[in-house]
């Protein structure tokens, strides 16, 4: 949102053009649903960093055996309505879109923001999703195996969250005591046009001590930011993700070893490490009197100057993202009845 096109071709390729249109899945020009039907067809958009289901899949258990036996047609009959399907392991489409039914959330797991927070496993409206994915898995496996399945998942994003909580009050503290170098104010305007901590999201760190007023969240930064913070943003934007993913798809080794993790565990080292040379460093500027001013660079720059966030308080002084666009869709939480999510 908040860089210049030539930076973000790969996100604007499949969340403006390729978004929601038939042709995204059946091809222009071709439009063949046994092409439709293979799993490759889902690859254009969904992999990468932040949203590794390809990998997850390509490397995991079921992706295999399509791999070795899609090209049999006794294995996988693609000319069959994915109603009909018989195949000899599942596809993307067999079961994110059972049966053909073209709402791909119906058939997700109960995660929000692809696995980066966990929900009220007890709330009717996901132990109705949880039922309906059981019985995706009930076709070659036993109820049981697939509960048990969900419970692994379950576990996994619970012991992320660990990582995560414990990454993200590291960088709190940092903030609260004024060594995070450089703090929010000393950095160019974020993509909304503000000055509040990224981190500052939600329930996590609320209150005026982080910026803004209370209720208000930062925006994430992937960029022109402290090391500490896009640390927290890489822990849980695309670590997290890769063990929730990676263990939805039996990808256990893309959930551990890859940048599941272990990758947490990494990063959560080099936070701390950032915070304890903060820390004596700051302890030795205010023994020595010296009073650090952050340096230029962090509020302008040729690169800086394409941004959102500066666009904004040039063009808009006193305005945000918000105020100029009041009512984005995307962010209107009533977008479709809960029953259809």
């Amino acid at each position: 949102i908040e860089r210049p096109p030539g930076d973000t071709a790969g996100c604007t390729f499949c969340h403006t053009s390729s978004e929601e249109r038939c042709s995204t899945c059946h091809q222009r020009h071709q439009f063949d649903p046994k092409v439709a039907r293979r799993a490759e067809q889902c690859k254009t958009c969904h992999w990468g960093k932040d949203h590794r289901d390809w990998e997850a899949y390509d490397i995991g258990l079921h992706g295999v055996v399509y791999q070795v036996n899609k090209w049999k047609p006794e294995q996988f009959d693609f000319s069959k309505k994915l109603s009909d399907a018989d195949y000899v392991g599942p596809t993307c489409q067999y079961c994110h879109m059972r049966g053909g039914h073209h709402n791909v959330q119906r058939f997700g797991t109960v995660y929000t923001s692809m696995g980066m927070s966990m929900a009220d496993r007890g709330a009717p409206i996901w132990n109705e999703k949880r039922d309906r994915w059981v019985s995706v898995c009930d076709d070659c496996h036993s109820p049981r195996f697939a509960r048990e399945q969900l419970q692994a998942l379950d576990e996994a994003v619970k012991d992320a969250g660990l990582k995560y909580r414990e990454t993200f009050k590291v960088a709190e503290d940092l903030l609260v005591d004024g060594v995070l170098d450089p703090m929010p104010k000393d950095l160019c305007p974020d993509w909304s046009g503000q000055h509040l901590w990224s981190l500052k999201i939600g329930a996590y760190h609320d209150g005026e001590a982080y910026g803004g007023k209370t209720g208000e969240s930062g925006e994430f930064r992937m960029s022109n930011c402290t090391d500490v913070e896009r640390l927290c943003f890489g822990s849980v934007g695309y670590f997290q993700t890769y063990i929730y993913k990676g263990t939805a798809h039996g990808s256990w080794n893309d959930a551990t070893y890859s940048d599941g993790s272990f990758g947490m565990d990494r990063w959560l080292v080099n936070v701390k490490q950032n915070a304890s040379r903060a820390r004596r460093l700051a302890t030795l500027e205010r023994k020595v009197g010296i009073t650090w001013q952050p340096e230029e660079f962090w509020k302008t720059g040729e690169w800086l100057d394409e941004l959102t966030g500066p666009y904004i308080v040039k063009n808009h002084p006193g305005k945000t993202i918000f105020d100029l666009c009041p009512d984005p869709g995307w962010l209107d939480p009533h977008h479709a009845p809960a029953e259809e999510v």
